[in-house]
């Protein structure tokens, strides 16, 4: 018998009012309906300037027809993981379009970006002594990091001398991680220069190329470790590994996030296979590259300042996070949607708009969300 044992509560009122105080809240919006560059919000129609769905796939025709047939022929759900009954042909497909597409030996799918992320550094963690990592990766890098138990370490963003510095202080086998486009600041990583590094470190090179993949060409070094999603400019779900085929293996006997995972639905491999061919094609893709172009233009011609940067992001860095959020509610009230970033998500006091271009987006559109941009900021 317990006796006087005080019984905690879940009472987490004072940390969600702190939270309010501080402008770091964070709400759902519900849509009512399919992922587009408009979308409908309580009734509300609003110009979509925050999804991912760069190359504006979720919602093709042909990719839903995919998805369709896909349903027709394995069901709904995969039933189970990789390893026990849940691995199909669909999904054996798929992984042999995305090796031949990342000319890589084979290629790994996950269920999630974030689990592909935990479940490299799961797999490697008896062969790493020490691990850097750019100081604006991913959250799903940095906890994958700490997973496995080594410090975190992190290089100056983008800073190829920061990390030559800390690289040659390391002993023992090692990985380099970052980003390939960083999400929140659009820029992309000096892969060839970070491989270099890692060749004379004794160092793995990995990279996470959620928000490049389906719009850059992939850059992959040799015996270097390449993670991508699906769910961004393929307009579907899921992730991917691709590597040679030693570390794929290893990845099935030894990644706990793949190996305890149900497999992400066969049909949404089929719908998949169709976006991979329409990402083929280059149609798209010129469509996205030209609004990203215009908007570098017509936001120059304005004279705000926009992040350099030469990806489907677009960073307009406010500041204050209650600053961030009034201006992106006003965008809102005049019929835009793009959010405010936040911290932890961005560092302190760099709270921003995250603008996302689509490859459906109009001219229009683009010149009506700089010019309200504009008048929000006087």
């Amino acid at each position: 018998m317990f006796i006087g044992i005080k019984i905690t509560t879940m009472n987490f009122s004072k940390k969600l009012s702190d939270l309010k105080q501080k402008h770091l809240y964070r709400s759902r919006k519900t849509s009512e309906n399919a992922q587009d560059t408009q979308l409908v919000i309580n009734g509300k129609s609003l110009i979509n300037f925050c999804s991912n769905d760069y190359l504006s796939l979720a919602n093709h025709p042909q990719v839903k027809e995919a998805l369709k047939q896909g349903v027709d022929q394995y069901g709904v759900g995969s039933g189970s993981s990789h390893l026990v009954s849940g691995h199909s042909r669909a999904h054996h497909d798929l992984e042999e379009a995305l090796a031949d597409y990342t000319g890589q030996d084979r290629a790994l799918l996950f269920s999630t970006g974030y689990s592909a992320n935990l479940g490299i550094f799961s797999a490697l963690k008896e062969e790493l002594d020490w691990v850097l990592q750019d100081k604006l990766n991913h959250a799903s890098l940095i906890d994958a990091n700490q997973l496995i138990g080594l410090p975190l370490q992190r290089y100056l963003h983008n800073d190829i001398a920061s990390l030559e510095k800390k690289a040659i202080k390391q002993s023992g086998s090692g990985m380099i991680a970052t980003d390939t486009v960083f999400s929140m600041d659009g820029d992309r990583a000096k892969i060839d220069d970070l491989q270099k590094i890692g060749n004379f470190s004794n160092a793995f090179l990995m990279q996470d190329d959620a928000h490049g993949f389906g719009i850059f060409e992939p850059n992959i070094p040799e015996n270097s470790i390449y993670m991508a999603t699906l769910g961004k400019a393929a307009g579907t779900m899921g992730a991917f590994v691709a590597g040679n085929e030693d570390f794929i293996e290893l990845l099935i006997q030894k990644s706990r996030p793949y190996i305890y995972t149900t497999a992400i639905s066969p049909a949404i491999c089929t719908a998949t296979l169709k976006s991979l061919e329409l990402i083929k094609k280059g149609e798209i893709n010129a469509k996205l590259q030209a609004n990203i172009q215009f908007f570098r233009n017509f936001s120059s011609a304005l004279n705000l300042p926009i992040e350099p940067s030469s990806s489907a992001i677009q960073p307009l860095i406010i500041g204050e996070s209650k600053t961030a959020l009034k201006i992106s509610q006003t965008l809102f009230n005049q019929g835009f949607y793009v959010s405010a970033i936040r911290e932890p998500t961005v560092p302190k006091n760099t709270a921003r708009l995250r603008i996302t271009l689509s490859a459906n987006h109009t001219q229009t559109q683009i010149e009506q969300l700089l010019t309200q941009v504009k008048h929000a900021l006087q």
